[in-house]
């Protein structure tokens, strides 16, 4: 019987593997100018994001519902979950970007394998390696970096900042979901399980924000569809497929290209150019996010 060639191989014969993580780093960097160009709050943005794309997949998840029926109804536990922490990473870190600017909010955000280490440490003992450490302290101090100048000299978006950070720990519990729910449904039936989740807990949290659910304009339901597509469906559609052909350990530390699409992106798009100190933060927290991204791909052996 042939057996499939591995990963590297697959990749070696197509470069549709590597085109598809760069257009999901390149659609996910526009996350942050939907949410600004949309005339709603940021909760709003992030609920509409995640439902229209739902609406949207629901007729190819229907479709490839068969292939998923001989799954454990308890299973659906870990898509919910990675739904629930979706739904606070969107609604803080949407939230953020009326505090901060977008490469910060996104810098900050992208913290998330700092915590997914942290957590794996702390809840399942994984050891961590003396370059792990490393690359947390760096990330934290270019972190620290960041949040003290703007606290410094606009305590607005230090608070912003600090929201980021917040959304960085709620990212980091979608990781680890998502790494569950993957080992029970394919990608496309986790994306939609996930998306009807967060649907969920971002109405709740908009209800709760006292929040209107309707009423906007034509121009914010472009974009509130344009973030559904791109950002949603192109952006995680296509990261998991890369996913699926190369290694970790070339896909993990291309996460920090996000962040600097995204602050590239924003100077045109947004008029934001950063200052000196917060451009020397981002490059020492990028550094230390790509140590950590090595360091914990290194140690874990493939499932």
């Amino acid at each position: 019987m042939n057996t499939p060639p591995p990963k590297a191989e697959l990749a070696r014969r197509t470069p549709l593997p590597y085109l598809a993580l760069a257009t999901g780093i390149l659609a996910l960097s526009f996350s942050a100018m939907f949410v600004r160009w949309a005339n709603a709050p940021g909760p709003i943005t992030g609920l509409y994001r995640v439902f229209l794309s739902s609406l949207l997949l629901t007729p190819f998840f229907l479709k490839n519902y068969q292939k998923q029926r001989n799954i454990n109804r308890s299973n659906i536990l870990f898509p919910v979950l990675a739904g629930l922490f979706t739904a606070g990473d969107f609604a803080l870190w949407n939230t953020s970007l009326s505090y901060t600017t977008a490469a910060n909010a996104t810098l900050l955000g992208n913290t998330a394998p700092l915590w997914v280490a942290l957590g794996a440490w702390l809840l399942f003992r994984e050891r961590l390696s003396t370059r792990f450490w490393l690359g947390l302290g760096l990330a934290l101090a270019g972190a620290a970096l960041i949040l003290g100048t703007d606290f410094l000299l606009h305590p607005r978006l230090g608070i912003g900042d600090l929201m980021a950070i917040g959304t960085g720990m709620f990212y980091g519990g979608y990781f680890l979901s998502t790494q569950r729910s993957r080992w029970h449904f394919n990608p496309l039936a986790h994306l939609w399980l996930m998306g009807v989740s967060a649907s969920f807990g971002l109405l709740l949290i908009n209800m709760a924000l006292g929040n209107p659910i309707t009423g906007y304009s034509a121009q914010t339901w472009l974009v509130f569809f344009a973030a559904a597509i791109v950002s949603q469906i192109i952006g995680y559609m296509s990261m998991t497929y890369a996913l699926g052909h190369l290694p970790a350990s070339v896909v993990s530390p291309t996460m920090i290209g996000q962040p600097i699409a995204t602050a590239i992106l924003a100077i045109p798009l947004l008029g934001e150019i950063p200052t000196g100190l917060q451009a020397i933060g981002g490059v020492i927290a990028l550094a230390g996010i790509y140590i950590v991204n090595q360091a914990h791909s290194k140690s874990k052996k493939p499932i």
